[in-house]
């Protein structure tokens, strides 16, 4: 099925392996049954759904594995009560159905998160309004998980809420993941079927077959660059799906295709879990323009998001919050928590994402509708919107509509599985090495590493110990640099570990550490090194911290779309 045939949990990122993949793609003329563009959770599950079915596909990620929106998202796994609100009754059914799965199998990457909603007199919605919405939400998960409290429970559910005018309080259950690691695990669990992925490769440009007797032509391939080694690849494919989410557009126009993507950016904030401790998520209606902006506790920190905001900013570069964005967040905050007296000085880091939502005209962000989408222009098929939580559906429908062009190939697409070959992750039987951990932390890497959580669990105690203020631990990155293609600095400390956001100073505190071992695993030199720390803290600190740059009054919508200044 593929040229590359070792099948552990990490076979296709082992040492040397991308050097072997890379060269390969360069000395043969294996036509491919599908190439898939962008390493994002899109892609990862169109990856995982071709190994199910035997197909040999190749994923190529212009920078890194989830460089994109799927490292940068609110996190949430969640059915979605906003689009339930607005009728969108199935995508709230196939969301509540996917995050109930992903509970189920990825249990330590994906886990359940309560959520506090407040309600006050004379405002919307009432706490008894809101009651008959959790009633359908939880009909569609099954279980009734929702309850209302007194305004006196605040103390307890969400301690610091503003109180005045407090009417009552609803907890619903969702749930929460580290969206980066959940790319990872799906792209782990496709590897173990034989197919192939490479980051740091661009796609440049699409091949086009001959024409046919009518003069036609279709998509038969791609011409790319691996950015390592500076090689020209050209890869045919019976089939190319692009993946890339909010820039997708960038090659369908370069087609002759007319723009569809509207990118909106979320952005959020990071506090240390001290200054800020909460135990469940409290959501509340922003003051200023009535949107639902949220806090929620992850990974020892405490995340405010998110914004929803047309994205202006050069789609050639990263994302960042703006200084109006900041003071949206924080303003929110001070108005619902006013005796915290939180400040941009409580700030760890910050992140933004690109949300790849199909334009639909309307003038406000937060009234487009967020299902995917699935277009087949001549052999390029290109899929866009969706969420997080539904990537599974996704992929199922993506590969319904690459049936056509792979010639005898029985997909089995039906997407209603229930035995095993449906799942989306493999069973762990935990070792007794993995026994020995606190339960807590077995869980998070088997949730996290799937079947190499035994072997993480083999290292030194000391490098099982989490690191101060956070739940991970040296191990993890110990492993990763050894099985994840980790390339940079950024690579590592972002994405593969989020220590970059979860520590002070971009997690200054332990790079002498983890220089060391990226000297040890990689064979950087001391001069390499110190250009990917220079590279790190760039990036780190032009895309993960506060802006310093004056306030941009351009940068928030209001309620109808029109644009306005977020005061101080």
């Amino acid at each position: 099925m593929t040229m590359l045939s070792d099948q552990d949990t990490s076979a296709s990122w082992k040492p040397g392996r991308r050097e072997q993949l890379v060269d390969l793609l360069k000395q043969t003329t294996t036509v491919w049954d599908i190439v898939i563009i962008g390493g994002g959770i899109t892609g990862a599950g169109i990856l995982r759904e071709c190994g199910r079915r035997g197909l040999k596909a190749l994923l190529l990620e212009k920078h890194d594995f989830s460089y994109g929106s799927s490292s940068k998202s609110s996190k949430m796994v969640h059915g979605g009560l906003r689009y339930l609100a607005s009728g969108q009754l199935s995508l709230t059914r196939d969301s509540v159905r996917e995050r109930q799965r992903l509970m189920t199998e990825a249990e330590g990457l994906v886990d359940p998160l309560r959520f506090v909603m407040p309600h006050y007199r004379g405002q919307f919605p009432p706490g008894f309004l809101f009651e008959r919405v959790l009633d359908v939400y939880d009909l569609m998960a099954g279980a009734r998980q929702h309850h209302r409290y007194p305004a006196r429970d605040a103390v307890y559910l969400a301690p610091g809420i503003r109180e005045e005018r407090l009417a009552s309080l609803s907890q619903f259950t969702d749930a929460v993941t580290d969206d980066s690691r959940l790319v990872l695990r799906v792209l782990h669990e496709a590897h173990m079927s034989g197919v192939q992925s490479l980051n740091y490769c661009a796609v440049k440009h699409v091949l086009k077959s001959r024409p046919s007797e009518a003069g036609q032509t279709r998509v038969s391939g791609v011409v790319a660059q691996d950015m390592i080694s500076n090689q020209e690849l050209e890869i045919p494919a019976k089939v190319v799906i692009n993946a890339t989410g909010a820039w997708a557009d960038e090659l369908r126009v370069a087609q002759g295709e007319a723009a569809r993507m509207r990118p909106l950016r979320g952005s959020h904030l990071v506090i240390p879990g001290w200054r800020f401790p909460v135990g469940y998520s409290v959501s509340f209606f922003h003051p200023h323009d009535k949107r639902p902006v949220f806090i929620f506790p992850w990974e020892g920190v405490t995340v405010i998001g998110t914004t929803d905001l047309d994205h202006h900013q050069d789609m050639r570069d990263d994302a960042s919050i703006s200084q109006a964005e900041v003071n949206y967040l924080l303003g929110g905050i001070q108005h619902q928590f006013p005796a915290l007296g939180l400040n941009e000085d409580d700030v760890i880091s910050s992140w933004s994402g690109v949300r790849p939502v199909v334009s639909s005209g309307a003038l406000n962000p937060s009234e487009e509708k967020r299902e995917h989408s699935v277009w087949d222009e001549k052999g390029l098929i290109t899929v866009a919107g969706g969420k997080l939580t539904t990537f599974r559906l996704i992929a199922l429908d993506v590969l319904k509509h690459a049936a056509k062009y792979l010639e005898n190939e029985n997909l089995g697409v039906k997407g209603n599985h229930s035995n095993d070959e449906s799942r989306i992750f493999s069973r762990v039987n935990r070792g007794e090495v993995l026994n020995h951990l606190p339960n807590g932390q077995a869980g998070r890497l088997v949730g996290r590493f799937g079947l190499a959580a035994n072997e993480i669990a083999t290292c030194e105690p000391d490098q099982l110990q989490p690191v101060q203020g956070t739940p991970a631990c040296m191990a993890e990155l110990r492993w990763s640099l050894d099985n994840e293609m980790v390339m940079h600095l950024d690579d590592l400390m972002l994405r593969r570990s989020r220590l970059g956001l979860l520590l002070p100073n971009a997690g200054a505190s332990v790079l002498d550490e983890v220089g060391h071992l990226c000297r040890s695993k990689l064979g950087w030199s001391e001069s390499h090194w110190a250009d990917e720390v220079r590279r790190y803290e760039d990036i780190y600190r032009r895309h993960f911290s506060l802006p310093g740059a004056p306030v941009d009054s351009t940068e928030v919508n209001d309620p109808a779309g029109r644009r306005q200044e977020i005061p101080a």
